[in-house]
């Protein structure tokens, strides 16, 4: 079922869970991703950001995940992240994708909001969720040092800019910056937990964790207890897949075809882990407009007694 974010992530800031955003760049990624979401009984959020582009292009990637978010039998939103230009994000919304992030931080703050705004219009019109970022989530190559970390925090988000944003912006979710950063880490990320239950004490806006590969277990439960709605992934799955491609690759004698299967199904227990971690397993009938189980059996019940009458 293709879903938009206002579908999966006001329950789960309310259920006190996360919902995860995998990179889906590839049809295997996306293969192990849905087998996840659908064995674990768990909303999820196909991604592939700007950046990712020159490894599949929007077009070939909406012909692969929207479909495949329409038959799955759980919610799937199609998101567009990190969108650093308006022309990408206006693609991705023609394209059909039900999600998208303009990723406006590097801006001023006053530019960040106007540009924001202006593309939330827009996405609302499309009938697609918008996701907005302010602070600034960096690259892990910008936290090679405690000091470097500690400088980091003068880009943390804070309480009254997450308010005063997403009031002028109308975002459906808040990315914030808050410790994290994107790839592999060189020093344990110093998260300020704080902050981030501040935050979601202020805003009613579901909050995104960025940078979320390389975090320990319990930094995630303490993000999403202090209330994180939703965490991006890629790392994590990234290195299962190739580490599951180098392990089956024995012999000169096998194919990409052979490997196929290994690498499908190390992404599937990848990312089944971090559903069991997030606490979203068993949460897909919680979308907006799923019935759930009681509500299936009396719809079913009352349509037996209309035959039977």
């Amino acid at each position: 079922m293709l879903v938009t974010m206002n579908d999966i992530l006001p329950q789960a800031k309310k259920g006190h869970y996360a919902v995860g955003l995998f990179n889906a760049v590839t049809l295997e990624l996306a293969q192990g991703i849905i087998a996840a979401a659908e064995e674990t009984g768990s909303p999820v959020i196909f991604g592939t950001a700007e950046v990712l582009l020159p490894y599949n292009s929007l077009e070939d990637l909406a012909m692969i995940l929207i479909p495949m978010a329409e038959r799955a039998k759980v919610p799937v939103v199609v998101h567009l992240d990190h969108g650093l230009h308006k022309e990408t994000c206006l693609k991705a919304l023609k394209l059909g994708f039900s999600s998208i992030m303009y990723d406006c931080s590097t801006d001023t703050y006053e530019n960040n909001c106007a540009r924001v705004k202006e593309m939330a219009d827009i996405a609302h019109s499309y009938g697609a969720s918008i996701e907005g970022e302010i602070g600034h989530v960096g690259g892990a190559e910008g936290a090679a040092t405690a000091e470097q970390q500690d400088d980091a925090a003068k880009f943390y988000t804070t309480p009254e800019e997450a308010k005063d944003f997403v009031e002028r912006t109308g975002v459906d979710a808040l990315a914030i910056a808050v410790g994290t950063a994107h790839g592999a880490y060189k020093l344990p990320p110093k998260l300020d937990f704080d902050r981030i239950q501040k935050i979601a004490n202020t805003v009613s806006t579901p909050l995104v964790l960025h940078g979320g590969s390389g975090l320990t277990d319990e930094d995630f439960r303490k993000c999403i207890e202090m209330g994180i709605s939703k965490v991006n992934i890629f790392t994590d799955i990234n290195i299962a897949a190739v580490a599951a491609a180098l392990a089956h690759f024995t012999d000169m004698g096998k194919g990409i075809i052979d490997l196929l299967p290994s690498i499908r199904e190390a992404i599937k227990v990848s990312v089944s882990e971090k559903m069991q971690l997030f606490g979203c397993c068993g949460k897909a009938g919680s979308a907006a407009g799923v019935p759930d189980e009681a509500t299936i059996r009396r719809i079913v019940e009352e349509v037996l007694r209309s035959r039977r009458g």
